[in-house]
């Protein structure tokens, strides 16, 4: 490899005494450098604090299991499906041309990563799949349950969000893919769904429960599988009450489940359910699936929950722009977001109770940014932020999003940025389900210890790392949420590095900054 190159790929070695690579471990010595800030009497000090780590990845990449929860959905058919014909190599013609399967839109497969400079001062730049040992997604089995009985190709036609000729050489293969039933409280999801529900779980929410742990095990076994990660890409639920006695700590909520508790939802069954299988669990819809209960139950068994909602298209946008315009001393003072769409996620939020859900997980998402200028905003002050979202049965799966915003700039004059967005929505959420799967998995295999500790441990099970891939991002108590897209991305990128002994990226560059020694 030449010393000029500036992409490579087939993976890295950091030459360090503080990396040891073995057969089993990559083991990194790691110094923490963060600045601790205290404010007292009129006078901010900042302290540079400096903490030292050990990190340790296993290099083997397990045999990994995902189960998706609405595996029959437009996002569960167009997963399966793409990873099948990734593992194929299919083609495929449309009037534009001949297509070739692929990944782009996947963060660990289709973007790259900084990790230095060569000879000449250029950056060089890897795969982000290269960082660390990743399983790879044609490796991953795919299984799940869904509300509807309908096999996975005529699930993949009714889904109509791949082109004809793909799904034509796929259908057959895809058709052998039958979902497993599903748990369904009709009270929870659009009373609309109710003539797709035909493949539903009977007995108590005990017995429903225990019915998921044996699937997940079967599972499990019959395909030969070390670990099974499950996720939810079914339809958004109403928000569940929180109430003392209830779901507030994980006792109270096992044995709610028991007694068959109203307000006990189904995605709260199936997250008890894989936290109980040891199995990490990922919400990627709006509801509050995460109750204290489980929470405090993650935590008990040490099983990584993450979440919540899949973040893709319209809020990632609004999670740029607005960190844009405030770093740039811009002050936001309106965001208005329209959408509309006609895929079966439209018909469901088409129900006021549901679309609450969604419009809490997208309206929170601009809070830390505008925290963060109390030049611009007094305490307490925020921009007006409206969400809406229709249902128009005729763009099916390809949404409309529009959004408006309106900033103030000097000297009193007003700025609008409007911006109009097509996408096809499943195939920005399958990506980005894949990544969760992958990057949960690959953290299921890091540990840690401080300097002086004895044990390495592993993330808080409420793995926060995810947040660039959720729109409301799910925190351990007490912890910040950052929303701020890129500063979300640099996180993974620099707990990797982290894992390689590596330090963070700081983009300084100081070595081009200065004059040449002559």
């Amino acid at each position: 490899m030449s010393s000029s190159e500036t992409f490579v790929t087939g993976g890295f070695q950091v030459d360090s005494p503080d990396v040891v690579y073995d057969d089993d471990f990559i083991t990194a010595r790691y110094t923490y450098e963060r600045s601790q800030v205290s404010t007292a009497g009129g006078r901010c000090v900042v302290t540079p604090v400096r903490e030292g780590f050990t990190f340790k990845t296993a290099r083997k990449v397990p045999k990994v299991g995902l189960m998706l929860v609405g595996i029959g959905g437009n996002n569960g058919t167009t997963l399966t499906a793409s990873v099948m014909a990734n593992k194929k190599g299919l083609t495929w013609s449309t009037k534009e041309g001949t297509h070739k399967s692929n990944f782009i839109g996947s963060l660990t497969q289709a973007s790259t990563v900084r990790i230095g400079a060569n000879d000449n001062g250029e950056s060089v730049n890897v795969p982000f799949k290269d960082m660390l040992p990743m399983v790879a997604p044609t490796d991953i089995v795919i299984g799940g349950w869904d509300i509807s009985s309908m096999p996975l190709g005529d699930a993949m036609k009714r889904a109509k969000v791949l082109d004809y000729d793909l799904q034509r050489q796929l259908y057959d293969e895809m058709q052998q893919i039958k979902p497993l039933p599903s748990v369904h409280f009709g009270d929870f999801i659009a009373l609309n769904q109710g003539e797709r529900a035909n493949n539903v779980l009977a007995g108590s929410k005990q017995q429903q429960m225990d019915k998921v742990r044996e699937d997940i095990r079967e599972f499990k076994a019959k395909n030969g599988l070390d670990k099974v990660i499950v996720v939810w890409t079914a339809n958004t639920e109403r928000f569940a009450d929180v109430q003392g006695g209830l779901n507030d700590s994980a006792n109270n909520l096992l044995a709610a489940i028991k007694r068959g508790d109203d307000e006990v939802s189904p995605s709260t069954v199936f997250a008890v359910a894989s936290i109980l299988e040891g199995s990490s669990y990922i919400n990627g819809s709006p509801q509050n699936t995460f109750v204290p209960g489980v929470i405090e139950l993650a935590e008990t068994h040490n099983v990584f929950i993450g979440g919540d909602d899949f973040k893709s298209g319209q809020t990632k946008i609004k999670s740029v722009l607005v960190d844009f315009l405030i770093s740039a001393g811009i002050k936001v003072r309106s965001i208005v977001s329209y959408n509309h769409l006609g895929n079966n996620d439209g018909k469901n939020l088409s129900e006021p109770i549901q679309f609450r859900s969604k419009e809490i997980s997208k309206s929170n998402v601009v809070d830390d940014m505008v925290e963060s200028n109390r030049i611009l905003y007094e305490e307490g002050e925020h921009p007006d932020h409206v969400v809406v979202i229709k249902y128009v049965p005729h763009v099916a799966d390809s949404k409309r999003a529009m959004d408006e915003y309106s900033s103030e700039i000097f000297m009193g004059g007003t700025n609008t940025i409007v911006i109009h967005n097509t996408c096809e929505d499943s195939l920005l959420a399958s990506p980005i389900i894949l990544d969760l799967c992958i990057l949960m998995e690959l953290c299921e295999r890091i540990t840690v210890k401080r300097d002086g500790e004895t044990e390495f441990s592993r993330f808080h099970p409420v793995l926060s790392l995810l947040s660039y891939l959720l729109k409301a991002p799910l925190v351990p108590s007490g912890t910040p949420i950052v929303n701020a897209l890129f500063a979300q991305r640099q996180c993974l990128i620099n707990m990797f590095r982290a894992c390689v002994g590596l330090n963070p990226e700081s983009m300084m560059q100081l070595e081009h900054k200065l004059r040449r020694p002559t």
